[in-house]
């Protein structure tokens, strides 16, 4: 697997858990079936292809890059499905987020 497939495949992991995590306010504490097997199906997706993806990206880089992209993406999903607007100190804090993931992702060397 090359570099760019690793991204291509940590790209759809991420994708796999925003699912799974929009998803688990539906799941009303797993007591709804859809939702429920909507989360679980996306999130084992997820934690498969993560596992692939750290053959080539090390650990850390992975992970930081899946946490932080799923932590805008989910903030985003929260504004618009569920009006939850964040606070100036929130969107500080995501901004540090954002910038920590493009640090981490442009001085790796690998």
């Amino acid at each position: 697997m090359t570099l760019t497939q690793a991204y291509m495949l940590l790209a759809v992991s991420i994708l796999l858990e925003i699912t799974a995590t929009g998803s688990l306010k539906a799941t009303e504490g797993f007591t709804r079936w859809i939702p429920s097997l909507i989360s679980v199906v996306a999130i084992s997706g997820c934690m498969f292809l993560m596992s692939h993806v750290m053959k080539i990206l090390p650990v850390g880089i992975t992970y930081a890059t899946w946490s932080g992209v799923g932590i805008v993406a989910l903030t985003l999903i929260g504004i618009i499905k569920y009006k939850q607007i964040p606070n100036l100190a929130t969107i500080f804090g995501l901004t540090l987020i954002v910038i920590g993931v493009i640090i981490v992702n442009l001085k790796n060397d690998t």
